[in-house]
């Protein structure tokens, strides 16, 4: 399997038509959509997967479907989309499928995501939100460096979710502050910060 983006663990390759069977195994598991507006129908599972097709034949980013390495199993999305062009702030999001929760995957794919986002992207923030009562992505997003900025109504829940940004220039800093204490290791961007505290603290989820 071919894959764009690699850490450690994981291979970030686009979704296919071909993919549908993957999707519906994802989005219409109710325990993945229980916080972001589910359950899901098939066919609202069917609707997500051409809408990220969609999205990377447009804008070349979606919530890329994500593999082990290991053994090519099929743990999830994460990825990139637009949030406003403008200002090049693009949203960050991760879905994974249960058995890969709380085994530090959402941290390791959230580190690619911020690295990619600020190199091959070239945004200048990332935005990020969650569900009010789902405190691991609140930890999460915490360790990686985004600061609050609001709650915000989030359409599919009806509720109002604490939103976050991660600004390129505070990665920096982070990442400067960082490489002074690792001695020997060059600083290769602005996010080696996130790079380091997953190696070191070993994030989860």
């Amino acid at each position: 399997m071919l894959y764009f983006l690699t850490t450690e663990r994981l291979g970030f390759r686009c979704w296919t038509a071909e993919d549908e069977p993957l999707a519906i195994g994802l989005w219409c598991d109710p325990q993945v959509t229980a916080l972001i507006g589910g359950p899901w129908s098939v066919d609202a599972a069917r609707a997500r997967l051409a809408e990220e097709i969609d999205q990377q034949a447009k804008q070349g980013l979606q919530y890329w479907a994500v593999f082990l390495l290991a053994n090519g199993e099929h743990a999830g999305c994460a990825g990139l989309r637009v949030y406003q062009a403008n200002e090049k702030i693009y949203e960050m999001g991760i879905h994974l499928r249960p058995a890969f929760w709380s085994r530090g995957f959402a941290a390791e794919a959230a580190c690619a995501l911020i690295d990619y986002g600020f190199g091959r992207v070239g945004a200048e923030a990332l935005f990020a939100g969650h569900h009010p009562r789902n405190e691991g992505s609140r930890q999460l997003v915490g360790k990686l460096g985004f600061s609050y900025q609001r709650d915000q109504l989030y359409l599919p829940t009806g509720l109002m979710h604490p939103t976050y940004l991660l600004k390129r220039t505070d990665a920096l800093a982070g990442a400067r502050e960082t490489d002074a204490k690792s001695p020997g290791r060059e600083f290769s961007g602005p996010t080696q910060t996130v790079t380091l505290w997953y190696e070191q603290e070993k994030l989860k989820p």
